[in-house]
This record gives structure tokens, sequence and C-alpha cells, in this order.
């Protein structure tokens, strides 16, 4: 599952374009073939079954010199919606067929339609456009509008961890990812602050982890893992700050727990499994790694909620601030020290 949306964080765009394209595609075989289906009325001969096409014919062929001549021949049978050639093909293989006085007549028609000028202008575009292609047009339609859709949320989700990291600008210089000794690591790759407040019960917030080129490593986020009591807004004991590798098959995980979670066995026990535990305090550090990379978190800012529910129990406000390294390739293999990255 790590690897299928690590795939889908870096080709985000192509995968939306492709399955717009598909779903656009499915949409408009439905539409055009089940919901509204191409009805066909006034149609011209040139679009009749061959049966009642040949019938038609034979029949202008024997009357047109008594009903109107040639003009009135071209406007019966609708010359301009035929393909060039295919009338006059027709009415010679009828001629071959039918024989005697009717060969006669389709000849005579043929010459003066030849002699006229019959060659038609092309039909209008919507005459001639057969139902596969209308079909496929309105495809073609849906998933353009599909596509974009999927594409501006994309964007839109780029655009929101670009303004996750920007947001230390707003809060201030208390908040804001300082000018600091890293050690040998050097400056992270990627920097981000993120803010939960009491109500907000979707907070799962994600960031991309890229190289200067834009190539994708991995992701990195926290996310609410546990809640208490019942009702709206949710209440919560403990969040989960998350790293996700490309090129590593797990997802590594510790919960930043509340004090009252953290000193609750029951809790604390069932919490424990999702990840290293640690008391969410002011100054509070955490490390994470994986193959290719290295996270460090630190707790900016903690307040707790005052409510039915016992003391320090659930947050009303959590800062935290996220610094990820991408490991050089000859690191891979070595263990990361803890002198490594330090925060000033």
């Amino acid at each position: 599952m790590d690897r299928v949306r690590g795939f889908f964080d870096q080709y985000k765009a192509f995968v939306g374009l492709v399955g717009g394209a598909v779903l656009g595609l499915i949409l408009g075989l439905l539409i055009g073939w089940v919901f509204w289906p191409v009805e066909w009325t006034n149609s011209t001969p040139a679009n009749l079954h061959p049966k009642y096409q040949e019938d038609y014919v034979v029949w202008v062929a024997e009357n047109y010199q008594e009903r109107g001549g040639i003009e009135w021949a071209k406007d019966k049978l609708g010359v301009a919606y035929w393909n060039k050639g295919q009338l006059s093909d027709t009415l010679e293989r009828l001629a071959v067929e039918r024989g005697g006085d009717t060969a006669a007549q389709l000849r005579a028609l043929n010459a003066e339609l030849d002699a006229g000028g019959a060659a038609a202008a092309a039909a209008p575009a919507r005459q001639r456009l057969s139902p596969l292609l209308m079909v496929c047009g309105v495809g073609l339609l849906v998933a353009a509008v599909v596509g974009g859709a999927l594409l501006l949320v994309s964007r839109l989700r780029a655009g929101e961890a670009t303004g996750s990291s920007e947001m230390a600008r707003v809060m201030g210089e208390e908040f804001a990812p300082a000018e600091r000794d890293w050690g040998g690591a050097g400056p992270p790759q990627a920097q981000f602050v993120t803010t939960y407040t009491l109500g907000d019960d979707h907070y799962d917030p994600s960031f991309s982890i890229e190289l200067e080129t834009g190539e994708f490593m991995g992701e990195c986020g926290v996310g609410i893992s546990e809640t208490l009591g019942v009702g709206d807004p949710s209440k919560v004991t403990a969040f989960e700050v998350w790293l996700f590798d490309k090129n590593d098959i797990r997802t590594v995980t510790k919960v930043l727990m509340s004090d009252y979670a953290f000193n609750d066995d029951a809790l604390y026990a069932k919490l424990a499994p999702k990840g290293e535990p640690v008391l969410a305090q002011v100054g509070e550090e955490i490390e994470l790694e994986t193959k290719r990379l290295r996270l460090r978190g630190r707790i900016l800012d903690a307040e707790y909620s005052a409510g039915d529910l016992p003391p320090s129990s659930f947050f009303d406000k959590l800062t935290v601030e996220l610094a990820a390294w991408v490991k050089p390739e000859q690191e891979v293999t070595r263990p990361m020290s803890g002198d490594d990255i330090s925060f000033a």
C-alpha cells in the first residue's frame, strides 16, 4: 500500500489524466449507448439500410423524368450526403443487377448526374458523424473535465503542503523554522510547521520530500491517532507522526500522547503498537528513520482543553515542526548516529 501511495504521489498528474480518460470513456459509452442513445430522424437515402436504399434509388430513377427532372432527383436522393463516387457506383451496380428498362433509367440518371456536376459538397459534420464518433466525442469531453478536476485537486494538495510550510511566517518568529546548526547532516531537504486546533476533526496533513531535482523520495506527516469521549468536536488525546520512504517497505511511526494518555496504562498499551509512545510536551524531540530518509520532529506548542474529561486529556492546540533529510547513497547502510542531527 505504501508503494502504491508513493507511486501515486510521484506521478499524480499522469495518474489523474489517465484515470480521467478511462473514466470519461466509460461514462461516454454509458451516456451514448444506455442513457441517451442516438436516435435517427429525417435520415437521408445515403444512410438507409442497403435493401431500402436500393428500392428508393430505383424508384427515383424510374420517376424523375416525369416528376421534375434532374433537380427533383438530386433533391430526393440528397446527393450532398453521399460519399464521393458512392451514388454513381450504386446506380451502376443496380443497373447491372436489375437489367432491362430499369437499367437504362438508372444509367440515364447516372449520366445526367455526372454531366451536371453532381459531386456534392460535404455534408454538415453533425449529419455525417456516426454514433460511435459521437460517443467518443462525449467520452473525450468527460475525460477532459475529470482529468482537469483531478489535476486541479493534485495541484491544490501540493499547494496545501507548500502553504503549511509557510505557516511559520504567519505564526511569527516564535514558531518559524529558524536557521540552526544541523550538525553533520547539513540543512534539511524539507522543513514544515503544522498546527492542530480543537475542532479540526479531519486534521491529517502530509508533506512531500523531494530532491532538488524534483525527484519524489517520500512523505511525512501528522495525523489524529486516538480520541476520547463522544460528540463533536473530537477530543484528540494522541497524534501519529509518520515517515514514508518510497525505497522502503515500511512506514515508521511515533505516537505523541497527552499527559493523561501517557500515564493511563490502558491507553498506553492500546497506542504502543502504533509506534513508540512520546509524551507531547513543548520542546520534546523525536526521530524517525527509514532506508533513505531521516525525520526530526519537535513540539513547538502544546495546549490542553478544559471540559468534562480528565485534566490534560485532550488537546486544544498542538504545533509540530518537521525537518527531513535524504541520506546520501553511501550512508544507506550506515545506522544513524545521535550526533548526526541536532536541534540548536
